[in-house]
């Protein structure tokens, strides 16, 4: 079984380029979105403690199994640890034998920023040119970089409660082309923007903006929300815009949807991909992917390491498990310690 540990993904991205590894991500998710009937789908797996929530996300088709393991502990950073990690495992689905086990903190932000990027493809104006940002935290540069994939940005306006986070954001994206302009409150930071991603930490439901101050044709990328109880936007926005979700049984107890009914939601992800529906009609639609994460966006993430792991000979092969001459006789594997008993 080949391991990814988190210096073989850096290793990878920087052989490939992040730009590169986004672009290349970003098909990997389209392709997969393209085939969404093939797969064998669940709502992920929750358990729910004071602190946080550990969550188990499984996906699979005909030739792979995919699962990831991750975390969220808004209340991490304090302790100097982060908010959220992840492993992943892909696994041959004919065998049942795992293929790779892979560090996903890393690429479950890079996955995360993928498929917002992704969506806006389907859902943002083609003339898009500025992103507006409402929390600077651990995910917020790798939002704007995949977006900046697709869309020639030239402004980037963002804002959080935190100063410091605002600070390492305009450190690290200095070196792009766009201008970067910290703004006073979200009002500000929204103001006439073409697409506006809301990724905060909040842990409970919240109103980071009304219906009045988002301008006509925008589109709204909402990733903050992701459990039950938690959310960004309000319910009026909600209803007077077009939305679309990942995966709706998922998406209702967990997204911006859970304010509002089924009937509310305009499609899945997938039946834009394969043009089942359309995703933006005309340049006055409000629209908002309510992004919670999904676990076939994992399995596009952890399917592309794996090839590009065994391209560019990375990882560490490990015998993790046992293999016996005789796979019916298991106990042999113990007969070359004779002073057990």
């Amino acid at each position: 079984m080949k391991v990814m540990s988190i210096n073989d993904i850096q290793k990878l991205i920087k052989i490939i380029g992040l730009k590169a590894f986004l672009t290349r991500l970003i098909m990997f998710l389209e392709s997969d979105f393209a085939r969404w009937d093939t797969f064998h789908k669940s709502v992920r797996h929750a358990t729910y403690f004071a602190q946080g929530a550990i969550e188990l996300m499984p996906c699979a088709n005909d030739q792979f199994y995919a699962i990831k393991y991750v975390n969220r502990y808004p209340g991490n950073t304090a302790q100097g640890k982060l908010s959220v990690i992840g492993i992943g495992q892909l696994s041959d689905a004919a065998t049942g034998y795992p293929l790779l086990l892979s560090e996903m903190t890393l690429l479950t932000a890079l996955r995360t920023a993928a498929i917002g990027a992704l969506a806006a493809k389907y859902l943002a104006r083609e003339e898009a040119r500025s992103l507006a940002i409402i929390g600077t935290g651990a995910q917020a540069e790798f939002q704007v970089i995949a977006f900046n994939r697709l869309f020639p940005l030239q402004q980037i306006r963002y804002f959080d409660i935190d100063p410091a986070a605002m600070a390492k954001f305009s450190h690290n994206l200095a070196s792009y082309a766009f201008e970067l302009i910290p703004c006073a409150n979200v009002r500000e930071a929204i103001h006439n923007t073409d697409i506006i991603i809301t990724a905060t930490a909040t842990t409970r439901r919240m109103r980071l903006f009304e219906l009045q101050d988002v301008a006509i044709g925008s589109h709204i990328h909402a990733m903050g929300g992701d459990c039950p109880g938690k959310t960004e936007l309000s319910q009026a926005l909600l209803k007077a815009a077009k939305i679309m979700v990942e995966f709706i049984p998922q998406t209702l107890k967990e997204g911006e949807v859970q304010q509002c009914d089924a009937s509310d939601i305009y499609a899945e992800l997938w039946e834009l991909v394969t043009k089942r529906k359309r995703g933006r009609e005309n340049a006055t639609d409000i629209t908002v992917f309510d992004s919670v994460g999904f676990a076939v966006e994992d399995f596009a993430a952890l399917r592309l390491v794996y090839e590009l792991a065994l391209e560019h000979q990375l990882g560490s092969e490990i015998a993790l498990l046992p293999e016996p001459g005789d796979p019916k006789d298991l106990f042999s594997v113990l007969i070359p310690f004779p002073n057990q008993t």
